[in-house]
């Protein structure tokens, strides 16, 4: 980097999944509000576009651009913990394992979150991250301030106080209404919470997937697909005692089968899907019933080292099971072979704008193929389901839907687009990606 503001001529970027791939004309890493407002000041100026990126844990090319390509390493850490409020605030730039270590540090904890932890803070809040829960699901639904520089430079903070239209829609923004400069989430003391996870057939857990979300704080499943087999996990609070996995049965199954072995298993998969339903078949057995106790992130998230291609929607809740079950009669009667399991989660309904879960008790299914894989066939078809179901795609994750679709499974898609027309007017954070779903 060179110059005062951190900009240097762009270097092409590319997203963790390798879907996407960005050569802007400059790149900056600012290191205070007044630098980004300057950076955004000159790409203006100069007719550029500006996005920001963090991690490049999207599928989608919502962070790409041809103008200028801000990084947020440098608006990074935690800046406040303000224990009487129940808050802490972080730069953008933060990522989530950083975040969360340092709550720990400090004796707090967000109440939810994701299954990876690679992402930042900025990121994981403008694409919609979320977790699962029978009360909280969302990381953006834990946020109770957010500041961010605006087409005209300024910088704008919002909360349910201030400006609340605006912390509406800018909790899960898309990165359409200005760059993300900070953001405060509420915390709460460190709890513990023990999970259970558990082999359950396909029919069971369907059968019983109301009952299991009211039963248990966290509750998600995965399916295999060719199989009729499913690995559950219940996540609870509890007095303790901490009883973390052992160093030893931690690697073996966190690493060895879930990494290691799967990444064998995928290659062999891709390169002879014949094999596809045995191997399914087998992995599918071969992770056993286990219960540990650990402080909430040691839970909530695993490594993620096998990399893939994923699509992900949200259904209503009272359509969920029957739109898994149509996936899976997809799968049996087609020629698709698909080694990666289906992954189901549930969230409460919650009042930002463009939230996955907006208004309604919602589902999760993703759907996943190895990278390299082709997966266009399998998600068109899933999608088709999805849809029929009124679902809402994942931000940040491959679809195809554009604004006319979105706009009617969105109540208020109206009133976001119209807060965008008024704090960008000019689309200064456009790119092709929001043009296709938001409209322009």
């Amino acid at each position: 980097m060179s110059g005062k503001s951190g900009t240097a001529p762009g270097t092409e970027w590319r997203n963790w999944a390798g879907t996407v791939t960005a050569r802007p004309a400059r790149t900056a890493a600012p290191a205070s509000v007044a630098e980004l407002a300057r950076t955004v000041t000159r790409a203006a100026e100069d007719g550029l576009r500006v996005k920001a990126v963090g991690t490049g844990h999207s599928f989608t090319a919502a962070a790409a651009t041809d103008g200028v390509l801000i990084r947020p390493e440098r608006m990074a850490g935690v800046r406040r913990i303000d224990r009487e409020a129940g808050t802490v605030t972080v730069g953008a730039g933060t990522p989530l394992w950083q975040l969360n270590e340092s709550l720990a540090a400090a004796g707090l904890s967000l109440a939810n979150m994701g299954d990876i932890m690679r992402q930042t803070a900025a990121g994981a809040v403008g694409t919609g991250t979320h977790g699962t829960g029978r009360d909280s699901a969302s990381v953006a639904a834990q946020l109770t301030e957010l500041e961010m520089i605006i087409a005209d430079g300024s910088l704008l903070r919002c909360s349910e106080r201030e400006h609340p239209d605006v912390f509406a829609a800018a909790r899960t923004g898309l990165g359409a209404l200005g760059v993300v400069t900070s953001l405060t989430f509420a915390v709460e003391p460190l709890f513990l919470l023990t999970a259970h996870e558990a082999p359950m057939s396909f029919d069971r857990v369907t059968g019983a997937f109301d009952q299991l979300v009211a039963e248990n704080d966290h509750f998600e499943f995965y399916w295999f697909p060719h199989t009729g087999n499913c690995n559950t996990k219940r996540n609870n609070r509890t007095s303790g005692p901490a009883a973390p996995l052992g160093r030893a049965g931690a690697w073996y199954e966190d690493e060895f089968l879930s990494n290691g072995v799967f990444q064998l298993a995928c290659s062999v998969g891709r390169a002879v899907p014949a094999a596809v339903p045995r191997i399914a078949r087998i992995a599918s057995r071969a992770l056993s019933a286990r219960t540990y106790t650990d402080i909430p992130y040691k839970i909530f998230t695993s490594p993620r080292r096998v990399r893939f291609t994923e699509m992900e929607y949200a259904v209503p809740r009272e359509a969920g099971m029957a739109a898994l079950r149509e996936v899976k009669a997809l799968v049996d009667r087609s020629d698709f072979r698909i080694g990666f399991p289906v992954e189901v989660r549930a969230a409460p309904a919650d009042d930002i704008t463009l939230s996955t879960a907006s208004g309604r008790d919602s589902v999760y299914i993703a759907v996943h193929l190895y990278r390299g894989t082709p997966y266009q066939g399998y998600f068109s078809a899933v999608e088709r389901i999805m849809t029929a179901h009124g679902g809402r795609p994942h931000w940040g994750k491959l679809h195809t839907r554009d604004a006319a679709y979105l706009a009617g499974v969105y109540p208020r898609f109206g009133e976001f687009t119209a807060l965008r027309d008024r704090l960008d007017p000019g689309r200064l954070f456009g790119n092709p990606y929001l043009r296709r779903v938001l409209g322009d």
